[in-house]
C-alpha cells in the first residue's frame, strides 16, 4: 500500500489514470480497448502508440496534472480504437506531419466534447479546433493541406508508425480481432448503460461492402451487350426464380469511361489498385474501348485504350493533376468531344466545389474516405483507402 503523502511514480500515476478512466460510466465503451496491449514508461519525449501498445515518457508524465494524464491516456486509446495507424497509413506516406495533426484534431475534439466536467484536460501543445468537429481524419487532412496551415509540430504526442508496420501479419490479425471484440463488447455495455458512444461504436462495426464486387457488378451489367442470345449459358439472375432464359452475348460492347479526380487527394497506390481492378474486369467483359479522363476543375488528360491495348493500361497511363474539383467539367468535356459511353465510373474523394453533374449514361461513383458524400445522380460505393 502506498504511503500517504508519498509522491507517486510515473508507473503508479499511469495505473491510477487507467483505473480512474475505467471507473467513469461515460468510458464504459472504451474499457476493452484500454486493456489491449502493454503500457510502459520509458525515456521518450512524450507518449505514443503503435496501435496496440502504449509508451509514455517518464518526464512527460511527471510534468502532467492528473487530469492532463487522463487526457493523454484517452488520446492514445482513441488512436487504438479507430485503428488510426493502419487506416491512415496512406496519408502518412503522403505527408507525415499533416497526417499526425489530422488524427489528433479528430481525437481531441471527441475528448473535449466528453469532458466539459474537467475530468480530462488537454495538455499544453495539444491540437484542437472546433471547425473540425464531425469530420474524419481524411477530411481534416485535406482541409489542412488546402489551407497550407500545417506548420504545427504534430501535436502533444508522437505516432509509432514504424512500430505499427513492424508488427507481424499474425500480430496484426490478432490485434484487429481484439479491437473488433473490444468494440462489440463496448457497444453492448454502452447500450445497456444508455451511453451515446454505442451508436459510434456500432458504426465502426458495420460490415464493409466489397468495392471490387460492386465495381465488377456495375461494369458487367452496364457493359454487357445483347446482340444475340444463347441457351448454353442460362441467365443466372432468373434461374433463382425458376425461370430459364437465354443469356445475351455481345460482339460489340461500347465504350467505358473512367473519370479520375486528380485534384490531389487520390494517391498513386490507390489509383494503381483501382485501375488494376478495372482492367481485370474489362479483360472479361471486353468493352470496345476504355477511356481514362483525368480531371480537377477541367479535364486535363484523355487516354483511350482499345480492347487489345488494355494490357498496357497500368504501365502506360500518365495521370495529370488539376486544381479544384468540379465534376461538371467531365460531362461538359464528353458532350463537347462527342463521347457517348455505355457507362462511366468516377473515382473521387467526393469533396466537390460544384454539384454532382447531369449524366446521360449510368454512372458509378467510387468515393474514397468520405462517407458524408451522397451523390444526387447514379450509384455510389464508399471505399476506405486503407482497404485498397
Amino acid at each position: 500500500m502506498l504511503s500517504i503523502g508519498k509522491q507517486l511514480t510515473a508507473e503508479q500515476r499511469l495505473s491510477k489514470a487507467l483505473v480512474s478512466i475505467m471507473s467513469q460510466p461515460k468510458y464504459t465503451a472504451l474499457a476493452g480497448v484500454l486493456m489491449i496491449g502493454e503500457k510502459t514508461i520509458n525515456d521518450m519525449p512524450t507518449a505514443c502508440t503503435n496501435g496496440r501498445d502504449e509508451m509514455y515518457g517518464r518526464e512527460f508524465v511527471d510534468n502532467l496534472t492528473d487530469a492532463e494524464l487522463r487526457w493523454v491516456v484517452l488520446h492514445e486509446n482513441y488512436h487504438k480504437l479507430y485503428q488510426h495507424l493502419t487506416t491512415w497509413k496512406h496519408l502518412w506516406k503522403i505527408d507525415p506531419n499533416t497526417a499526425n495533426q489530422a488524427m489528433d484534431y479528430v481525437i481531441n475534439i471527441k475528448i473535449m466534447d466528453d469532458n466539459a466536467d474537467g475530468f480530462a484536460v488537454i495538455p499544453k501543445g495539444g491540437l484542437i479546433d472546433a471547425q473540425y468537429r464531425d469530420m474524419d481524419t481524411a477530411q481534416v487532412f485535406n482541409l489542412i493541406r488546402q489551407s497550407n496551415d500545417n506548420d504545427d509540430d504534430g501535436g502533444m504526442d508522437e505516432h509509432d508508425w514504424k512500430g505499427a508496420q513492424d508488427l507481424s501479419d499474425e500480430e496484426k490479425g490478432a490485434l484487429a480481432r481484439d479491437i473488433d471484440e473490444a468494440i462489440r463488447q463496448g457497444a453492448l455495455a454502452a447500450g445497456k448503460m444508455g451511453g451515446t458512444d454505442s451508436r459510434e461504436l456500432e458504426e465502426l462495426l458495420k460490415p464493409q461492402v466489397d468495392w471490387r464486387e460492386v465495381l465488377r457488378e456495375f461494369i458487367s451489367t452496364t457493359c454487357a451487350g445483347n446482340d444475340y442470345s444463347t441457351w448454353a449459358r442460362p441467365n443466372r439472375r432468373l434461374m433463382s426464380q425458376g425461370v430459364y432464359m437465354p443469356s445475351g452475348i455481345s460482339q460489340s460492347v461500347g465504350e467505358l469511361v473512367v473519370a479520375i479526380d486528380t485534384s490531389g487527394s487520390i494517391n498513386k497506390r490507390t489509383l494503381t489498385t483501382f485501375l488494376s481492378e478495372v482492367k481485370s474486369i474489362c479483360d472479361t467483359v471486353h468493352p470496345e474501348q476504355v477511356r481514362l479522363l483525368y480531371w480537377g476543375h477541367e479535364v486535363v488528360g484523355d487516354e483511350s485504350y482499345k480492347t487489345d491495348e488494355l494490357y498496357g493500361l497500368i504501365t502506360s497511363t500518365k495521370p495529370m493533376g488539376g486544381g479544384g474539383t468540379d465534376v461538371n467539367c467531365v460531362t461538359q468535356y464528353m458532350t463537347a468531344e462527342g463521347i457517348n459511353p455505355q457507362a462511366c465510373i468516377v473515382l473521387t474523394d467526393g469533396y466537390l466545389c460544384g454539384n454532382w453533374g447531369e449524366w446521360s449514361c449510368p454512372v458509378l461513383w467510387t468515393v474514397i474516405d468520405n462517407k458524408s458524400a451522397v451523390p444526387t445522380a447514379g450509384t455510389a460505393i464508399h471505399i476506405k483507402s486503407g482497404d485498397m
